[in-house]
């Protein structure tokens, strides 16, 4: 059965630039009963920056309740033409905000946008307004106004300011899991649930006491499969951080081709093989597709980032997954996939920032097994 609801969002900026908030509502189309609020705090940024941050946020509650199919309401024309597509996204800024909304609203079948004037999107103003003032430490009888009203002229209007990085980091210490017999032949290893070799549990041991001299983790997340959670039970055991799994850190299905060198694999499909090398929405025969990869583990991402924002998590997972959450750190596109090179056992580390920004400290590091 197809779920509908409906999102009214917004965001606010007291100064534009100046310290902002977003605010997003969750609503049942036919009942008008509230389904799901968020709002937040994102430092220094825009009105427009804001006004993306409150769609974002409404579009991932409308996924965590399942919807299918999702109309918006805004009072921001920029934002609704943008997404529209009806206009062009030219600010540099706007363009990674954009593009994280488009990525987002790909998880429904159907996704429309509506202007509403202001008066209409009290709602999300309000949560806008009720961020901004925990923000600043404001008590509700000394609030400011909702937002400055934006200057008269685009060309007069202060310029735009990069909002920098606010509030406390989700720290992400990504670890590929140790050596398998199917690492050790170069064979493709999806979804078959092989043990650790001798070294990969060596490799494991060393890893782990790598991460017990770090910033000490809230927990310790990783794959269903054998060879990750070996990984992390030797990581867990030495940081004393307790040990979950989480099925979106699968490594992705590689169909047909599970344990097949990539020579056999050209073999036996050279047109597909040739296909899936360039573009990523090409699964292998009975597989997975990268794009299906990463719309999985962004949702995986948000889920975690939802139950342990702020923290520091380590990771513990296969390439693929790995390649996607720097991928997102990053803000590039899916060539990445193919371009970076990550290393049995190697730890890479991103940071996301709870208004939207995000950074890679760390790629493939393997100094400790040396």
């Amino acid at each position: 059965m197809t779920r509908r609801v409906a999102i009214e969002a917004d965001g606010g900026s007291r100064g534009n630039p100046g310290p902002a908030g977003y605010g997003a509502v969750v609503l049942d189309p036919v009942s008008g009963d509230v389904l799901a609020e968020r709002f937040g705090g994102i430092g220094i940024a825009t009105n427009n920056v804001a006004e993306y941050q409150g769609l974002i946020a409404g579009l991932r509650a409308a996924r965590e309740l399942g919807a299918d199919e999702v109309d918006v309401r805004m009072d921001s024309k920029l934002v609704v033409e943008q997404m529209s597509g009806r206009w062009q996204v030219k600010h540099p800024a706007m363009r990674p905000l954009a593009a994280e909304a488009r990525e987002v609203a790909e998880d429904f079948d159907r996704v429309t946008y509506e202007w509403i004037p202001r008066e209409r999107n009290k709602r999300a103003d309000r949560l806008a307004n009720q961020a901004m003032d925990e923000q600043a430490g404001i008590r509700p009888a000394d609030a400011a106004p909702a937002r400055e009203e934006p200057s008269p002229s685009y060309q007069t209007a202060p310029p735009a300011v990069w909002s920098g990085a606010g509030g406390t980091p989700t720290r992400l210490l990504l670890l590929r899991h140790g050596q398998t017999e199917f690492s050790v032949q170069r064979r493709y290893s999806g979804r078959g649930d092989l043990p650790l070799t001798e070294i990969g549990a060596a490799q494991a041991e060393a890893a782990a006491l790598r991460l017990s001299t770090m910033d000490k983790p809230i927990a310790v997340v990783c794959s269903p499969l054998a060879r990750a959670r070996q990984t992390a039970e030797a990581v867990a055991r030495a940081t004393g951080a307790e040990l979950s799994v989480h099925d979106g850190l699968i490594e992705t299905d590689f169909g047909e081709w599970e344990g097949l060198t990539f020579a056999e694999a050209v073999e036996r499909d050279p047109e597909t093989h040739r296909r899936w090398l360039s573009d990523t929405s090409v699964p292998p025969p009975g597989g997975e597709s990268f794009d299906a990869v990463h719309r999985r583990v962004r949702r995986t991402r948000d889920e975690l980032i939802a139950k342990h924002g702020g923290a520091t998590l380590v990771v513990v997972s296969h390439v693929t997954p790995i390649k996607s959450l720097l991928r997102m750190a990053l803000d590039v596109g899916p060539s990445l996939l193919f371009r970076l090179h990550l290393d049995l056992a190697s730890l890479s580390i991103a940071e996301f920032y709870p208004d939207g920004h995000a950074s890679v400290r760390l790629v493939n590091d393997t100094s400790y097994l040396a």
